[in-house]
């Protein structure tokens, strides 16, 4: 998580209108642009008046003041409010010269003097009392929301209120969706012998959508390099962030592990020491490979011999491997986690590329775990906030099955007698799908040979 978010730097910026910017992150800080209130402003229906005028004033002997005035919000006074006078004012009314307290209307009441109206004013009033006093909650020049910040519904009303008709936030980041397989069928087409259908790329693009992002999905690619080289070119130029379903794993035909393994690793990047070398890294077939069978990346490969491969006929110069750009670097090959561990990393071109496993649950557990973090990232989130949100819940019932890594369990969540309970839903495994729509969240399971048994406190990361 950290390596991935490290290299999903916010960029992209633009203008939204004001009525639109709710939901979106600043791209830079916002100022006042006036002290606010803007002027001395009634916080209540009333009577402006000299608070020395009102000193003696009770029930039973209320002070009398002549009304000289009124005004309502938006309006002037006529009058200042000199020594035994008062001015009627409505909320928000700016409050005139002279006055230095406004008594509510309820504190009142109707009079006459000499034939003029009048006010009696039923209790002393305290200097500044009701008054808003100029730059209260604002002055000109500070700082209203930091870059980064969540624009909410009040956000909104304070920018309105300081004259942004257009916010500056940062750009919806555009996610390339691109699914590889040569067995994935379009979703309207009927199955055929061997085949399924390109589920994965929905999924992936309503998660990206759900995020904030903006999916664009990217025609379906075959498990051939040089076919998986041009559609990441072509995803490249259109977004802003890569993620990729199938072809990461250590089969024959995983064309997206195939292009990975020829990055340089960056600085902090990890391979899983539990999975097998490649042969590009050892020179030598791997382990599990039938003695006399060269691995298959190095029947591909010329550049490390400088020659022709064996099934090449004499005189016949080879065609260039496919790879990635030169300015790409490995984050992560494959993580010790379950399910999801062929999940790969790397920055191509200055852009994040997410490989994440083909199987649903899996591909739905590594979206999670790192897409929703990057996207969240790249809409101006801090890295810290970027990370999934924890909870402590107590198990409902067992889960019986050990895992060598940290396993992500979706489940159900409930309340009961003030406890959150997490159920483990069945159907959990990495290539079944059915459990999906009914969790609420990943239980972490540490890594250990035997199971995890009911009402063990453990942590959940709310989807």
């Amino acid at each position: 998580m950290r390596l991935v978010l490290e290299a999903a730097v916010p960029g992209r910026r633009e203008l939204v209108p004001l009525r639109q910017a709710a939901g979106r992150r600043l791209a830079e800080a916002i100022t006042a642009t006036t002290d606010w209130p803007p002027f001395a402003r009634s916080g209540l229906d009333g009577f402006a008046v000299r608070s020395a005028d009102t000193a003696s004033a009770s029930p039973s002997t209320p002070a009398t003041l002549r009304v000289v005035s009124s005004v309502a919000a938006g309006e002037l006074a006529s009058a200042a409010v000199a020594p035994g006078t008062a001015v009627r004012i409505m909320t928000g009314g700016p409050v005139p010269p002279g006055a230095d307290a406004v008594v509510m209307l309820e504190q009142t009441a109707d009079a006459w003097d000499e034939g003029l109206p009048a006010v009696h004013v039923k209790r002393a009033a305290e200097p500044g009392q009701n008054i808003a006093p100029r730059g209260e909650e604002f002055r000109c020049g500070s700082v209203i929301a930091e870059p980064g910040t969540r624009l909410r519904p009040g956000h909104v009303a304070l920018l309105g209120t300081f004259g942004y008709a257009d916010v500056p936030v940062y750009a919806r980041p555009r996610v390339a969706v691109l699914a590889t397989g040569a067995e994935l069928l379009p979703v309207e087409a009927a199955l055929a012998p061997g085949c399924i259908r390109d589920s994965n790329s929905a999924m992936v693009a309503a998660l990206v959508e759900q995020c904030g992002g903006e999916a664009l999905v990217l025609a379906r690619v075959p498990d051939e390099p040089e076919a998986t080289a041009r559609a990441l070119a072509e995803a490249l130029a259109l977004s802003d962030l890569i993620i990729t379903t199938g072809g990461v794993s250590v089969g024959d035909y995983d064309v997206i592990a195939s292009l990975l393994r020829g990055i340089e690793p960056t600085a902090g990047a990890t391979e899983s020491p539990s999975l097998p070398h490649t042969a590009a890294a050892t020179g030598e077939a791997p382990a599990f490979m039938p003695a006399g069978i060269a691995p298959l990346q190095a029947q591909q490969s010329v550049s490390a011999t400088g020659e022709a491969p064996a099934f090449m006929p004499a005189g016949t110069a080879p065609l260039p491997e496919p790879a990635l750009p030169q300015a790409s670097r490995l984050l992560f090959n494959k993580v010790a986690m379950r399910p999801g561990s062929p999940t790969s990393a790397a920055v191509i071109d200055g852009k994040l590329l997410l490989a994440l496993s083909g199987n649903p649950g899996a591909c739905f557990v590594g979206f999670e775990l790192f897409a929703k973090p990057a996207i969240q990232r790249l809409q101006g989130a801090g890295a810290n906030e970027s990370l999934p949100k924890q909870v402590t819940a107590k198990l409902a019932s067992p889960f019986e099955k050990g895992s060598p890594h940290e396993r992500f369990v979706r489940t159900r969540l409930f309340s009961r007698e003030g406890m959150l309970y997490a159920d483990p839903l069945a159907f959990g495994k990495s290539s079944m799908m059915a459990s999906i729509p009914e969790a609420d969240g990943l239980i972490r399971l540490k890594a250990s040979p035997e199971g995890t048994p009911a009402d063990t406190i453990v942590d959940i990361i709310l989807l």
